[in-house]
Formats: structure tokens, C-alpha cells, sequence
């Protein structure tokens, strides 16, 4: 690992203040799981260090039954999923923090730093960039690319996004608040994840010299949730492919819904209104289910040569969080 100064500021202005203006020059410091890997590997080689758990008024969950629930960037893993008003009002969320990494992990990790870490992409974390190009041509596409994009992969990106618990969260409706220079910041959070289209990118809307500070989640008002990861072993393991899934019933008719894949595409897959359509004014059965599936999955995924399996994969992944959700209370 390559020398690094090393700050601890006591106040988001100061943690900006010591952040540069370009990727590389710094990066953050919070439970350190993804970080700490990147630099052992000297994948990043970040000439600063900037320590944030020190910082006041990042970490804590609460819940209000108008504004709904304010969980902080530096909350960790396992205490998002194990707090009382999470697995109460939203217990689909909890599951997908508890299914998000190993026991050991989800007491280090934070929530914002899952949301902000890098994709898992084997060509990335053995040092051939983001978009692994060489000589103009991607190695993806000319390699093994089993676990790579069926979704948003027209290049030159083909990674998928990592986090678990971003489509989760997504198809629950959350915002992300962002501090920087410029004061503070909020957007949706599907708005957080981009598909880079060089190297010089990044696959988060977040500036060099700004901090993630919270998430916010509106009110669960009657939305019944699902979520399903297909894996390849119970144990934990990375997903092939996730869908979570919010239903506003009317009766036993669908008023409402929004599904969000993931693990299928560089950015959490927010399916089109399209698909949702193919469950409103009906009730959730089987059939409406799986045509919403295939609609989402099988008719827009498209294989690198090695991945077509996911199509599948994510097809019944849908299907599967949708007939969840309709069970839900």
C-alpha cells in the first residue's frame, strides 16, 4: 500500500475542504470494507485519506410517521437492518441489508459506503479501469463475462451495479442528500447511479469533493414490498441477479407499482412504465407476474455471449418479488 496523508475533520465543511477537486487525489474514509481492498490492490492510490466517522449528525435512524424514515450516511449495516422501525415498517428493506454482506461485514460496512462502492467486475479489481479497455477493444465483451450486464449494455460499460440494497431502497422511493462546496444537495436516489461512458467517470453522481449525508425514505402508506436475489449458493455470496418491488393495491387489483432490478446492469434497473402497466387495473397472479417478467427481463436482455443465464435468472427474479409483495401485509 502506497503512503497516504491521513485527516480526521470534525465537521462536513471540513471534510469537503479536505477532499480534491479530481478523482484520485483523495477518498473517503468510513468503514473502510470496499476502500481498504481497492488500496491493498492498488486499484485507487489516493495521496489523502479523509476520515469521516468523526462527523456529527451522520450516523442515527429515526422514523416519523409523516416524514417517514432518516437514516444516516455512516449508519452501519446490521444496525439499519436490525432497528426496530425498520423491520416494522419497511421489513423488506431489513431483509435486503441482512442478505447484503457476511455477519462480520454488515458491523463494519455503512450504508452509504454500499451505496458508493465500486462495482465487483473482475476486470475492474485487477487493474484494467472502470470500462476494462485495451488497445480500444473491451475486454469484456472478447473475455468472460458471466457475470456482466444483460441491461444498459450497449457499452461501453458492462459491469453491474453492486449494491443489494440500492433497488431495494429505490423501489421504496428514497432521496440521497449530498454535501459539497456548493452547500447541500438532494435527488432521487435512482438518479445517484450513471452509466460512465469513459474512463474519467464515475458510476455515481457524486463529485470528487463530496460527501454522501443521509438517505430519506417517505412513508410506506399502505405500499406492500417485495424483493428476491437469485444467488448461486445459500451461503453468502454475490447475487446474479435481484428485484424489489412496491405494489399499491386496490382491492385485489394492482393501482400502482414499481419494479427495480438489480446486479443486471451497470446502474439499480428501474423498469419502464411499460412493464409496470402490464400489472395495473388486474390482480397479481402467476401469469400477470411472469409476463411482467418477461416484459422487464427476457424481451429487453441482450447476452454478452456468456451471461444469457441471467435473463432467465432476472425474468424469475421479478416474477418472484411481484406474487412476494401481493402476499405482504
Amino acid at each position: 500500500m502506497k503512503a497516504f496523508e491521513y485527516a480526521t475533520p470534525k465537521s462536513r465543511e471540513q471534510a469537503v475542504g479536505l477532499l480534491g477537486q479530481n478523482w484520485g487525489q483523495s477518498e473517503l474514509l468510513a468503514g473502510g470494507t470496499d476502500l481498504l481492498a481497492l488500496m491493498k490492490d492498488d486499484i485507487v492510490t489516493p495521496k489523502r485519506l479523509v476520515n469521516v466517522k468523526s462527523i456529527e449528525g451522520l450516523d442515527g435512524v429515526s422514523y416519523n410517521a409523516r416524514a417517514g424514515l432518516r437514516i444516516g450516511a455512516l449508519v452501519r449495516i446490521a444496525e439499519f437492518a436490525d432497528n426496530a422501525d425498520v423491520r416494522k415498517n419497511y421489513p423488506v428493506l431489513a431483509r435486503a441489508a441482512d442478505d447484503a454482506a457476511s455477519p462480520q461485514i454488515r458491523n463494519q460496512a455503512t450504508l452509504g459506503g454500499n451505496l458508493c462502492q465500486r462495482p465487483r467486475c473482475w476486470y475492474f479489481r485487477n487493474g484494467f479501469g472502470l470500462l476494462a479497455q485495451q488497445k480500444g477493444k473491451s475486454l469484456v465483451t472478447e473475455g468472460d463475462n458471466r457475470y456482466h450486464a444483460i441491461l444498459g449494455n450497449d457499452g461501453p460499460a458492462y459491469f453491474v451495479s453492486p449494491s443489494s440494497i440500492a433497488p431495494a431502497l429505490i423501489a421504496a422511493g428514497a432521496r440521497i442528500r449530498i454535501f459539497g462546496p456548493n452547500g447541500e444537495r438532494e435527488l432521487p436516489l435512482e438518479k445517484f447511479y450513471v452509466i460512465p461512458k469513459s474512463e474519467n467517470e464515475r458510476e455515481h453522481d457524486l463529485r470528487p469533493n463530496e460527501i454522501v449525508t443521509e438517505i430519506l425514505l417517505p412513508p410506506p402508506s399502505g405500499l406492500r414490498f417485495g424483493h428476491y436475489e437469485v444467488r448461486q449458493k445459500t451461503q453468502f455470496d454475490w447475487p446474479l441477479a435481484t428485484a424489489s418491488v412496491a405494489l399499491k393495491l386496490s382491492g385485489n387489483n394492482v393501482q400502482a407499482a414499481r419494479i427495480v432490478m438489480g446486479h443486471v446492469a451497470p446502474i439499480p434497473w428501474v423498469c419502464d412504465k411499460f412493464v409496470e402497466a402490464t400489472l395495473l387495473g388486474r390482480p397479481v397472479t402467476e401469469t400477470a407476474a411472469d409476463a411482467a417478467g418477461v416484459v422487464a427481463a427476457e424481451k429487453p436482455g441482450k447476452s454478452l455471449g456468456k451471461n444469457a443465464y441471467k435473463i432467465r435468472l432476472a425474468r424469475v427474479a421479478v416474477k418472484r418479488a411481484i406474487l412476494q409483495a401481493a402476499k405482504s401485509a
